[in-house]
């Protein structure tokens, strides 16, 4: 390859980017148990489940902009060290309260990590490399997603909810320490247009301030319409994230639930490793009838489901729709922003992705609560169609700013 993606800073910030995913995956399967354990009531576990992710929006616009301002070294320490105190508050804690305090300052901690590396990576990538370059990222977050449960539940069964928090902590601890030896630190970019721009605004006709500069901003405009496409992606997703015990449960299906999200992961790397080339040169639209379709597929599936091998084959579709296009869309975001203000256009990417988080299980339990379970996948099936409306209504913005690739 004539374009470099795998130096030594870039290796670097994929290791920090696993410890950083990790650390706190393998705490949410953990997390709702310990609670009850010392003493909490059903409601509020569910609270303690969702307040790191509900803290992660909240904080998100600002840690974008943070990462445009500062050096992405110094946000990505500040998240590292707010998660490993979170770690300790978890191995400590002898009240909910603590929990729940832990669990907001994880949240923080998170949001500034998850925004400023993807940020720090896409700043360290060639334009014509990023794709590929935030596909490898993101099976990096893959990768933590599969293997940091599995090593905290093995934790907890052999000696405790304790001691799987100490791996966590570890791995919190490894950010710290990997971020070190990072040469890029990730200093602030400005580009030409806006430094002129910047000058121009210094003084006025009448050669006083004229108070143009702009401050925080929440969002990129620009980016919207990705952050809706891909929190239409994540609400089946984590709809079934979240029901599909209960689902197979309610119908006594007799299938291994325990295989889908394993499955899904391995086939997940698979894809992104083999398609990596793809990603910096088909169009946007190609990925998204493709990631469409398996979406539709795979809900298909799971409403048809009776066996294992149509579980399983749910799962790959799964890979191939809202695995694939969580890569696409983050570097699509990227893309669409400019070089300078890439920490916003990821925060506004993960505040698509949070929203889909957060109502895939909302939008889920209103359908267990409320519907035969039969139709719970076909009405979520209604969010594959919208994902196209989206992206028509975007119009030529999209399309055209798109053409870059």
């Amino acid at each position: 390859m004539k374009t470099r993606i795998y130096s030594k800073d870039i290796l670097l910030v994929l290791a920090a980017t696993f410890f950083y995913m990790a650390s706190p995956m393998l705490v949410t399967p953990l997390i709702t148990g310990f609670t009850e354990s010392i003493g909490a009531s059903a409601a509020l576990m569910g609270i303690v489940g969702g307040m790191m992710n509900l803290c992660s929006l909240v904080c998100r616009p600002f840690a974008g902009n943070l990462a445009d301002k500062i050096s992405k070294y110094r946000v990505s320490l500040i998240g590292a060290v707010l998660m490993a105190a979170a770690c300790i508050g978890y191995m400590t804690a002898k009240y909910p309260a603590v929990i729940i305090l832990s669990r907001i300052v994880n949240g923080i901690g998170f949001s500034c990590c998850s925004v400023c590396m993807a940020t720090w990576m896409s700043n360290m990538l060639p334009q014509n490399r990023i794709g590929s370059g935030m596909g490898l990222y993101g099976t990096m977050n893959a990768l933590a997603m599969a293997v940091a449960p599995a090593i905290g539940v093995g934790v907890y069964q052999t000696i405790g909810y304790r001691a799987s928090f100490g791996i966590a902590l570890v791995f919190s601890v490894a950010i710290i320490v990997v971020i070190q030896f990072i040469g890029d630190r990730g200093e602030p970019v400005k580009e030409i247009k806006e430094i002129q721009e910047e000058n121009a605004a210094e003084t006025d006709s009448s050669g006083k301030p004229d108070g143009a500069k702009t401050g925080l901003k929440l969002v990129d405009v620009r980016v919207i319409p990705v952050a809706l496409i891909i929190m239409l992606f994540a609400i089946p997703y984590c709809a079934t994230q979240s029901f599909l015990v209960t689902y197979a449960k309610t119908l006594e299906l007799n299938i291994n639930v325990g295989s889908f999200f394993p499955s899904y992961a391995a086939v997940l790397i698979i894809l992104r490793l083999s398609l990596r080339g793809l990603f910096d040169r088909l169009p946007f639209r190609i990925f998204l009838l493709t990631g469409s379709l398996c979406a539709f597929l795979s809900i298909l599936c799971l409403a048809l489901m009776k066996d294992d091998w149509m579980m399983l084959l749910a799962a790959v579709f799964m890979a191939g729709g809202y695995g694939i296009m969580s890569s696409v869309c983050q570097s699509t975001a990227i893309l669409l922003a400019g070089k300078d203000k890439r920490g916003l256009a990821n925060s506004t990417y993960y505040i698509g992705l949070d929203l889909g988080m957060a109502f895939g299980p909302m939008i889920g339990g209103v359908l267990y609560g409320n519907l035969d379970i039969r139709l719970f996948y076909p009405v979520l099936m209604a969010t594959i169609p919208m994902v196209g409306v989206v992206y028509l209504a975007a119009g030529k913005r999209l399309k055209g700013e798109l053409s870059i690739r």
